[in-house]
């Protein structure tokens, strides 16, 4: 799939949400829950089993990215399925630490 900053991209096996905040050049294989997601003008409810393999969830607010491929999204609704671009998981991105100020 062609991925967009601002595209919203919703589950098809959990309730997980998420919107592109950053994306690479040519088609990405964005999953959650060990499925391919779908925008979410297109999704339909949520049916079939997440993969027990990709099962940790999402937690809504937080950023998941690789930064090798340049990709970045931001979760807007929390699910059982966790993002993966194809069989690799994304990570939550850290905060970066602010600088003191003494």
């Amino acid at each position: 799939m062609e991925l967009k900053p601002g595209l919203r991209l919703a589950s098809t096996v959990c309730s997980t949400e998420v919107i592109v905040v950053k994306a690479p050049a040519g088609p990405v294989d964005l999953r959650c829950g060990g499925r391919p997601m779908v925008a979410k003008a297109d999704a339909a409810e949520p049916s079939g089993t997440v993969d027990p393999t990709h099962g940790d969830g999402t937690l809504i607010g937080k950023r998941y990215a690789d930064d090798e491929l340049g990709i970045e999204v931001l979760c807007t609704k929390a699910g059982d399925g966790s993002l993966s671009i194809g069989a690799e998981r994304l990570g939550v991105k850290e905060a970066k630490p602010l600088p003191s100020s003494d």
